[in-house]
């Protein structure tokens, strides 16, 4: 038996990347796990891999910026699987690219209904049913871009530092309750969200540097270990041996034993 054997866990992004790693470690210690995005053929495939691998998995159409799709997937999900144990939280976009003054600003206030907007609404329709049976736990995908100034990626840096603080308000306001919530850095690899600034005629022009990482990454299959790394730095978290952590964001190189015996940074 897996660690999380009889667990219920929703993972958004679901159909590709860092989201199908998570899932697919998630069913292999035992969850039962809910594919989310939209797109509903990437998330069969992934669907099917894990139910070739022993596991168990569906797949649920859902649009994570709008409220009304969002009460429908997780309705569907406690119909067909029970109630939500995990949340992971891992539905990304990467632009848009350029100086504040250039980029188009309702294409950056897009990029923050699925930074911002979308991890609220999620911890706000599954969060009282934590609450109400005293278990559960939530994972923020953000990124290290969290704590860096980034010219020219502000709609990414300012869409990840909010996450971070939503974690952060969230396991405040969850004291007590048996709930936790972490916000965790991926790792570095290449994903379909990769693929997409590196062919950015915007990133090529003012991220020049980044697109070059991109494209050495691309070819290099060193650059998929993260990838494994992430999926169980998930597990880590799920596992409940962390939970005096919450609140808090970790990237892969931290220590979480050593972090449990110290206040984090």
């Amino acid at each position: 038996m897996g660690i999380l054997e009889g667990q219920v866990a929703v993972v958004t992004g679901a159909g590709r990347g860092f989201g199908r790693a998570i899932a697919e470690r998630l069913a292999a210690e035992g969850a039962d796990v809910a594919l989310l995005s939209r797109s509903l053929t990437q998330l069969d495939e992934v669907a099917d891999a894990i139910r070739a691998g022993g596991g168990k998995a569906i797949g649920v159409r859902c649009d994570v910026t709008d409220p009304a799709s969002i009460d429908h997937a997780v309705a569907k999900v406690e119909e067909l699987l029970g109630p939500v144990d995990l949340l992971v939280n891992n539905a990304g976009v990467p632009g848009p690219f350029g100086p504040i003054w250039e980029v188009d600003p309702d294409e950056w206030w897009r990029a923050q209904a699925v930074h911002i907007r979308a991890p609220m609404l999620f911890l706000a329709r599954v969060l009282p049913g934590m609450i109400a049976r005293g278990r559960g736990r939530a994972i923020c995908v953000s990124a290290i871009a969290s704590r860096l100034v980034a010219p020219n990626l502000s709609a990414y840096c300012t869409g990840k530092i909010a996450q971070n603080r939503i974690v952060a308000e969230a396991a405040a306001e969850l004291a007590g309750t048996g709930v936790s919530v972490f916000a965790i850095d991926p790792g570095f690899v290449f994903t379909e969200l990769a693929r997409q600034t590196m062919e950015s005629a915007d990133a090529q022009k003012y991220l020049g540097g980044m697109v070059e990482r991109l494209r050495k990454a691309e070819s290099d299959p060193a650059a998929q270990v993260d990838l494994q790394r992430c999926a169980q730095r998930v597990v880590d978290l799920a596992s409940g041996k962390y939970d005096a952590l919450s609140g808090n964001y970790y990237e892969l190189g931290d220590d979480l034993d050593a972090a449990l015996g110290k206040p984090a940074a």
